[in-house]
């Protein structure tokens, strides 16, 4: 903890640097970002095609184009034309404006994220961000958040029960982990000194913050595959009991939507835990020692998409070996362990944070009470109250009654469930007793 700098250390962004652009550097900016954004998602589906199919020992896309490259955009033009169907019972203007609502914010939170530093872009230097501001990371939660309504409408304007409990389940999962995601975020904030984005990559100048700050780097990512819906967390789209999800009436362009949504949404999330926890743009350690321009002109794109990719591959890592969790053990893990974590976390760093700028105590001590209070957290959250550990009592046999509630009801074995083939069962009807192959030999 010795070698973490102080608010007061850091260094100053000069966010005067945004806004001052002429309006045609604007606009390449965001016609990039835009093409970067559609590139990427092209290529997400087809790196997890590939990469699952390696797991599962299986080829994976690999006709359209070199290595099967432009199979997801073969993809998309099928989707594009496919028939549109709207159903009866769907509220067809909010039906057709909810897929625009989950998109474009998935496309406005890269407005602020730092792809590089300030360098000559058509003969104007200016920086590889198309803007900032001092609550740069808020604005990333809150526009974040607008994308739930976008799905939370198309479950329920689709006028199906599937899709409606999709939504549903999709809102309360979003809501609940956008809450563990924003408390990790704080410690961030203590330690930068500052909410914008740039301001936070230039204060991982010495030392990344996912390695001082590694609880709530595990709380943010674990946050992130349940806000985006992925595997092991993909309840909203669980087929076995929602066909779909909330997109299940959805088709042609209009499924589109949602689909690149959820990518951008990967690629997003990837880009804020690279830009608050990993560094941003800045070169891995040791490179920047060796060679002079490796945080300088266009190098830093490199680093900083070398590091959302393995992100992204964590994504298809995940999906590709976890099962899917049942939803109350899911919402239980948000609410009852993250969260809880996160606010404990919160007071460790803050307390640290005080005492460095204003004590004298010696830090060391400090630290490891810290994190004998972490762990005696973590442990009581897993302590279970010991309710279903006592060994059930044994009751003495009564005669089973198989009309008790109405309708013939088998009795269960004595010892409990059977592995392997049962006994023939027996089935009681007033003075005549008919076990189950006589039956199916008389009829």
């Amino acid at each position: 903890m010795g070698v973490l700098p102080l608010a007061a250390d850091l260094p100053d962004a000069e966010l005067g640097q945004f806004g001052q652009d002429p309006w045609w550097v604007i606009a390449l900016k965001a016609v990039f970002i835009f093409l970067i954004l559609v590139l990427l998602t092209l290529f997400n589906i087809w790196f997890e095609r590939r990469v699952v199919a390696r797991m599962q020992h299986r080829v994976g896309p690999n006709v359209h184009g070199p290595f099967g490259l432009l199979q997801s955009l073969a993809d998309g033009v099928k989707l594009a034309l496919k028939e549109d169907i709207i159903p009866k019972a769907a509220d067809k203007v909010v039906f057709l404006i909810a897929p625009v609502i989950a998109t474009v914010p998935a496309f406005v939170t890269w407005s602020v994220i730092p792809l590089g530093p300030e360098v000559n872009f058509f003969g104007h230097r200016t920086p590889l961000q198309l803007t900032d501001m001092p609550v740069a990371v808020l604005f990333v939660m809150a526009i974040a958040s607008i994308g739930i309504y976008g799905i939370v409408l198309g479950g329920w304007s689709s006028g199906s029960t599937y899709s409606l409990l999709g939504g549903l389940r999709s809102s309360a999962q979003m809501i609940s982990y956008e809450v563990a995601m924003g408390l990790a975020l704080v410690a961030v904030f203590l330690y930068a000194g500052s909410m914008s984005t740039s301001e936070i990559v230039e204060a991982q100048d010495r030392l990344w913050f996912g390695l001082i700050l590694l609880p709530s780097f595990v709380i943010y990512v674990i946050s992130m595959v349940g806000e985006t819906n992925r595997a092991p967390f993909d309840l909203p789209e669980a087929e076995g009991e929602l066909v779909g999800g909330f997109h299940t009436e959805y088709s042609s362009l209009k499924f589109a939507l949602f689909f690149l949504a959820e990518y951008i949404n990967l690629a997003t999330v990837s880009a804020i835990a690279t830009t608050l926890f990993l560094g941003g743009w800045a070169a891995p350690w040791g490179i920047e020692n060796i060679w002079d321009g490796a945080n300088s002109g266009y190098w830093p794109l490199l680093w900083f998409f070398g590091k959302v990719f393995l992100f992204v591959f964590l994504f298809v890592w995940l999906r590709g070996s976890l099962p899917r969790m049942r939803y109350d053990q899911f919402m239980a893990l948000g609410w009852k362990v993250l969260i809880p974590v996160s606010l404990a976390w919160i007071v460790a760093v803050a307390t640290i944070r005080v005492i460095s700028l204003e004590g004298n105590i010696n830090r060391t001590y400090l630290v490891a009470a810290i994190a004998v209070l972490l762990v005696l957290t973590v442990g009581l959250m897993f302590l279970g109250d010991g309710k279903g550990d006592a060994a059930p009592a044994e009751t003495a046999e009564e005669p089973h009654d198989a009309f008790a509630g109405g309708f013939p009801v088998p009795p269960m074995p004595a010892g409990g469930a059977v592995r392997g083939g049962a006994a023939p069962l027996t089935f009681t009807t007033g003075r005549t007793t008919v076990t189950a192959a006589a039956e199916e030999s008389h009829e």
